[in-house]
């Protein structure tokens, strides 16, 4: 198992080296708006679309440059990871665009989609059981047989720094668009997405505040940065955002998000929902639940659009058609 260097605090200079790293890799997705909407809520919303992204989401970014940031000789030894969706395919398309070897350690009730997909970027997937098995231990395993490095899904500086980058792009897009943001969420499962989000938007525009979304039940984050110290959450499964249900903030998210998140922003499933058939209707884009957070934070006024100009990340597509017809069949339950 390879050893990692040891580093410092994140910085926007981390963010923009990642950046480089992924010219001509990931796609530069698109800031949209919609008048309508705008309209109607009193003030300028914009949706960087990462739902469009390789892989479906943008765990493509932080896994691309967490292999291009890694020596040569560790990297040819090949990369492991755990995750049910999209960290898997995100590091499986990653290691093939390297050409290394990924094996990912996924349940075996994950969905058969996320599965082919992984396979089919190239990667080893080694299925395991929820209830019996620990997916740490066998990757770690695994890693220990073939040395192999363990790439994580979110508390690591090179996944957040790549993660970031997609802040970098929201606060260039809105400079090219002569508008200067007031805010921008993004969604949050470990920290990752928002903390690197924070540090790019913030290196171009320090006075932007940025929050993180998360699913009533499941804001570790929004409760760690309300009393100061690291919560956890007592229960791993019952949202429909089965992409934000880590159990506790990261080691090197959350003294990050003291510095550079404000409030934590919290929805239900059923607001989720309403953002996601708004999203189709509106803006014609397939977000998954988890992907749809920060939208629903601003559609319910949790995060005030009124009098503002805003920017949230819509972070991944990769739903189920079961979950997505739910969310069209409540058309004309939320925003009209």
């Amino acid at each position: 198992m390879s050893s990692l260097p040891t580093f410092a605090t994140p910085t926007f200079a981390d963010v923009q080296a990642a950046a480089r790293r992924l010219e001509g890799v990931t796609i530069r997705t698109p800031l949209l708006e919609n008048e309508r909407v705008n309209r109607q809520l009193g003030g300028r919303l914009f949706l960087k679309a990462e739902c469009l992204q390789r892989t479906g989401s943008f765990k493509l970014r932080g896994a691309y440059n967490f292999l291009a940031s890694m020596a040569a000789a560790d990297r040819a030894k090949g990369v492991v990871g755990w995750s049910s969706g999209n960290h898997a395919q995100g590091l499986a398309e990653a290691a093939r665009l390297l050409g290394t070897k990924a094996t990912i350690v996924m349940p075996a009730d994950a969905p058969a989609l996320k599965v082919a997909n992984t396979r089919a970027s190239g990667a080893e997937v080694v299925l395991y059981d929820r209830v019996k098995d620990s997916r740490e231990e066998i990757g770690q395993g695994i890693a220990a047989r073939t040395g192999a490095t363990i790439v994580p899904p979110y508390d690591h500086p090179w996944i957040l720094t790549g993660q970031g980058t997609a802040g970098l792009e929201i606060a260039e897009q809105a400079k090219a668009l002569g508008v200067t943001l007031d805010a921008v969420a993004a969604p949050c499962s470990g920290g990752g997405l928002a903390t690197g989000v924070a540090l790019g938007v913030k290196g171009i525009n320090p006075t932007t505040t940025v929050h993180a979304g998360e699913p009533a039940g499941f804001d570790d984050l929004a409760r760690s940065l309300a009393s100061g110290t690291k919560q956890k959450n007592e229960k791993l499964s019952g949202s429909i955002c089965d992409a934000l249900l880590a159990p506790t903030p990261g080691d090197v998210t959350f003294p990050l998000a003291q510095q550079v998140l404000g409030p934590g922003l919290v929805v239900t499933d059923e607001e989720v929902l309403d953002a996601m058939e708004l999203a189709f209707r509106e803006f014609k884009l397939v977000v998954e639940p988890g992907g749809a957070v920060a939208l629903a934070a601003a559609l319910t006024g949790k995060l005030p659009v009124q009098g503002r100009t805003v920017a949230v990340v819509c972070s991944g597509g990769n739903v189920d058609h079961a979950t997505f017809k739910r969310a069209l069949d409540r058309s004309g339950n939320g925003l009209a």
